[in-house]
């Protein structure tokens, strides 16, 4: 998880600020004015919070689709090891997309808020707020998950989780599938596992699939949960999606589309060789202990 963040986090600021901001045009002028105005420094704005609670959703995510995946082999083969069908990888992607939106969402919302407050809005959307933009809003991940509890409360915090819920449950299954599928086509035959490179392949296509899958939605969510930082232009889901689509037309939706794309390969590559070399390496670890 740790690692997917650090290989993903500068491209994901570019793909929030290009779906939730203004004036940004395409993905090339994004990174020169992030750049310009905020240095490198701005492409890791709002990295902390995510970085200190990837391991825990990861391994949510993880653990729940492997579980998931074991309890129906067992139940529907009798054999918990058995190789899963594609059902069982559907059903154990979705119930992993549906346990992931509650702890994903606080931390979605904390890292966009963290990379969407300098971001430029016209006089005419900010005249309801004092708070002057492109300044600061919030000094930290603590203190903006704070402001927005004091603000807004608990379902403050929870703000676009409808929209992610319609994200990642079609997300993971993009996800977990094309993984398996990919994995199993790349590996020779006669091989007991997939090597680190096979690995690393197939997770950077599943991320690539993912995120082309999960893009319209995404673009919602990204919406949903930086609306806020100056003003509450959205009142949810529906409401985003329409303003979205009177105002800019169906190419909204796929705002960020290259740049979810590009980033999902090495973010979901460094996820899937990480857990997979973790595992690894645990198991080891664990036969060397009692043997």
């Amino acid at each position: 998880g740790i690692a997917s963040v650090v290989a993903g986090h500068p491209l994901d600021t570019v793909k929030t600020r290009l779906q939730a901001g203004q004036g940004y045009g395409n993905t090339f002028k994004c990174v020169l004015t992030v750049y310009r105005n905020e240095s490198l420094a701005g492409f890791f704005k709002g990295m902390s919070f995510p970085l200190a609670s990837i391991g825990i959703y990861s391994s949510v995510v993880f653990g729940v689709f492997s579980n998931t995946q074991r309890f129906l082999s067992q139940l529907r083969h009798g054999d918990a090891a058995a190789a899963p069908s594609l059902t069982d990888m559907t059903l154990a992607s979705i119930v992993a997309g549906i346990i992931s939106v509650g702890i994903g969402t606080p931390v979605e919302l904390v890292k966009i808020r963290l990379q969407m407050q300098t971001q430029p809005y016209t006089k005419a959307n900010v005249k309801l707020n004092s708070t002057v933009p492109g300044s600061p809003v919030y000094r930290g991940p603590i203190h903006c998950l704070r402001t927005i509890l004091q603000k807004e409360g608990i379902a403050g915090v929870y703000r676009g989780i409808v929209a992610m819920l319609l994200r990642d449950v079609p997300g993971y299954c993009a996800y977990f599938i094309p993984y398996a599928m990919f994995c199993d086509w790349i590996t020779p035959e006669g091989s007991i596992s997939p090597n680190p490179f096979s690995i690393w392949v197939s997770g950077g296509v599943a991320g690539a699939v993912s995120w082309a899958v999960c893009t319209p939605m995404d673009v919602v969510k990204s919406r949903l949960q930086a609306d806020g930082v100056y003003l509450n232009q959205y009142k949810g889901t529906l409401d985003c999606m329409l303003q979205s689509y009177q105002n800019e037309g169906l190419k909204v939706f796929c705002r960020g589309l290259l740049v979810n794309t590009v980033r999902g390969f090495p973010s979901s590559a460094a996820m899937f060789l990480g857990y997979e070399l973790s595992l690894k390496a645990m198991k080891r670890c664990q036969t060397e202990t009692n043997p």
